[in-house]
């Protein structure tokens, strides 16, 4: 019988020792991609449930994923992803590109009208705000939109559009996926009547946000295109509604938000001919 060497053995301890460790990366990941897709903090047996593996396991891979930062404790044990995850996306060339590209359009938005303007981006059905220059008002309401922010889609008017920039299978399974809470009197918390909304956004180039994610306050956004015409990105303005009174949203706002989106649009690559309709 052939004898085995010292370098034989070594080889198979390193082969055990690689695979477990791609074993671990691969559930780790995983944890990371159930957390996002939940859209809210998990306790530990149901982030078990959902990788499929026992809470031990997941209990010890969490452990790790906590001391580098990616993933913190709330005040009832329940796990979420930190921030920390959200500069590592924000560094991708593309989203930086796209904040260079808007944020002098963004600037002029802003010297116009002291109101809040925010760049938002689609994210696994989340609406995600990657960057805001803040209004030097008083802070009159509280409002949700805040950079690294990420929430529902639906009941935001960067959120209307971008689902409405979706195509349609992955609208189909939006839907099928996500549950329609209401977070004041004025959510659409309807599929018919937020499919009817999606429709009315896609076919007009802007959304409205009316007091449907915060009390009081009014948002209108714009889309933002690539050169293959598909959206990526939401350019839009918001405040209390005190100061966004319907005549001001309407004569004022929408056709000035859709001519800047369009500008960056237009830097992006896409025909500045394209969208013709206001």
């Amino acid at each position: 019988m052939p004898r085995r060497n010292c370098e034989d053995d070594y080889h198979l301890e390193a082969n055990a020792d690689d695979n477990k460790s791609v074993q671990s990366v691969d559930r780790a990941l995983s944890i990371l991609e159930a957390l996002s897709q939940a859209g809210q903090p998990l306790q530990l047996g149901e982030l078990a449930q959902k990788v499929r593996l026992k809470p031990s396991t997941v209990h010890r891979l969490l452990s790790t994923l906590m001391k580098h930062d990616f993933v913190e404790q709330d005040a009832h044990s329940r796990y979420r992803l930190t921030m920390k995850l959200y500069y590592i996306g924000n560094s991708a060339t593309y989203a930086a590109n796209i904040k260079e590209l808007a944020y002098p359009v963004m600037q002029e938005l802003l010297e116009r009208y002291n109101e809040t303007v925010n760049l938002a981006i689609l994210d696994r059905g989340e609406v995600v705000y990657i960057d805001q220059l803040e209004s030097n008002h008083i802070v009159i309401v509280r409002m949700f939109a805040r950079v690294g922010n990420r929430g529902p889609a639906y009941c935001t008017g960067s959120g209307k559009v971008l689902l409405a920039g979706l195509g349609k299978d992955e609208l189909q399974r939006y839907f099928k996926n996500v549950a329609l809470r209401g977070f004041t009197t004025d959510t659409i918390t309807d599929p018919i009547t937020l499919a009817r909304e999606l429709d009315k956004v896609r076919q007009d180039g802007y959304a409205l946000d009316l007091g449907e994610r915060d009390e009081g306050v009014r948002c209108v956004a714009a889309p933002i295109k690539n050169q293959e015409g598909s959206v990526i990105a939401a350019l839009s303005v918001s405040g209390p509604s005190m100061r966004m009174t319907a005549s001001f949203l309407t004569n004022e706002l929408v056709p000035v938000v859709k001519e800047l989106a369009a500008k960056i649009s237009n830097k992006l690559g896409y025909p500045q001919t394209a969208d013709v309709k206001r």
